[in-house]
């Protein structure tokens, strides 16, 4: 059954760049903006992440975290992170765990070829652990600010 608004969002435990771990419960009492993209350093994922980058001030006067997960290994997210001076937390889910309770580990197709991905996607969890928005399949022009609205409209 996929996830759907009014939910309760699924826990995790994840690593985190820098070392340690995040979990979900950890960010109780804020809201979140919980972000799956593909993979790091790649031109979609980059401009995505530094949109965020630019817009953390104005998440934290919402108070909402922003998180972003991938597959991608901790040492490849330190890179993403310290190359574009990302102020969030990167989560690794390398065995997918985490793409797959919240359903974004999917099928995708390129240039006839069909393999399976993370579909880009943000949840806006609310300080309960609510799912209150879903946006799938994510185009990155704009995406950012239509977080932003909900949080900051919460």
């Amino acid at each position: 059954m996929p996830l759907k608004v009014g939910d309760h969002a699924p826990g995790f435990t994840l690593p985190a760049d820098g070392g340690g771990t995040l979990s979900l419960k950890e960010l109780a009492g804020l809201n979140v903006a919980l972000y799956f993209y593909p993979k790091d350093d790649t031109p979609g994922c980059t401009a995505e992440a530094c949109a965020f980058r630019d817009a953390s001030p104005l998440f934290a006067g919402a108070d909402t975290a922003i998180v972003g997960v991938s597959r991608d290994g901790v040492s490849s997210h330190d890179k993403f992170k310290a190359k574009h001076s990302l102020p969030f937390a990167l989560l690794s889910d390398t065995d997918g765990s985490v793409c797959e309770a919240y359903g974004v580990w999917v099928e995708k197709s390129m240039y006839g070829r069909t393999y399976m991905g993370i579909e880009r996607a943000t949840f806006l969890i609310d300080r309960d652990g609510v799912i209150r928005h879903i946006w799938r399949n994510v185009k990155v022009p704009g995406h950012v600010d239509a977080v932003l609205d909900v949080a900051a409209s919460d």
